[in-house]
């Protein structure tokens, strides 16, 4: 992917990994950059005239159909915005675990399905969806999020074949520990949101279609792919630990 003169659009964008994905793009001589919050307030002054504030509720219908008419010019979508409730599949409030699939799945396959028609028109485009290496494992802390998220690459793998025949490309991003506000009640080490994104952009630049952009996500997909029981396992004894 070459992000020159593209125009792209980047959900959750006020803060973590969205507002750093913004950041890097900025280094790069993209087009213009709508920079999508729930809030637009909440966005950060990124001083730079190509980024165009975008108020986007992605579990908000009404607010998507807006986006499609006011950011109708994109080449690249990227899914970033998410939610994550610190609770068990087994006990925990069941309004939390919708959400997280409200918000990570519904939510992001909503925007797809009304972005695409445009993605069409200005083809060669792409997609990119913000996973997590909890796709490839369930960490029962993060029960619901994972499984929101699990859904979420079955999806991208779905449309990926559906959608090359009109030239739209499909990518995925799989972290680990980030060091932002959703990771703050893990203490383990966490690499910078700012290298995240870098590498995001990068692995982008380098056409990759599933990227892992952080070395502890890298190598528990690593031991996944390996024999995906030994992920399992590595989950099992960081939780009886």
């Amino acid at each position: 992917m070459n992000f020159d003169n593209k125009v792209v659009l980047v959900t959750g964008a006020n803060r973590g990994i969205g507002k750093e994905i913004v950041q890097a793009l900025l280094k790069r001589d993209v087009k213009k950059i709508y920079a999508a919050a729930r809030n637009t307030a909440s966005l950060p002054d990124f001083g730079d005239k190509r980024v165009v504030p975008q108020t986007l509720d992605i579990t908000n219908r009404e607010q998507i159909l807006k986006a499609t008419k006011t950011a109708a010019d994109i080449n690249v979508l990227i899914n970033n915005a998410g939610i994550a409730a610190f609770t068990s599949l087994l006990d925990g409030p069941l309004d939390l675990l919708e959400r997280d699939m409200n918000t990570n799945y519904y939510g992001t396959l909503n925007m797809i399905r009304e972005f695409v028609p445009l993605l069409e028109k200005q083809a060669p485009s792409s997609i990119v969806n913000i996973v997590t290496i909890g796709a490839f494992v369930n960490f029962p802390i993060l029960g619901g999020y994972c499984a929101s998220k699990a859904a979420l690459f079955s999806l991208s793998q779905g449309i990926r074949i559906e959608l090359a025949p009109k030239n739209i490309a499909v990518h995925t991003v799989n972290p680990g520990p980030i060091d932002t506000d959703m990771a703050a009640k893990f203490e383990s080490e966490k690499t910078s949101a700012e290298i995240t994104a870098e590498n995001i952009i990068l692995g982008l630049e380098a056409d990759e279609a599933d990227i892992f952009p952080d070395p502890i996500g890298k190598g528990m997909f690593d031991l996944w792919k390996n024999d995906y029981r030994d992920l399992e396992s590595a989950v099992f004894e960081m939780q009886h630990s």
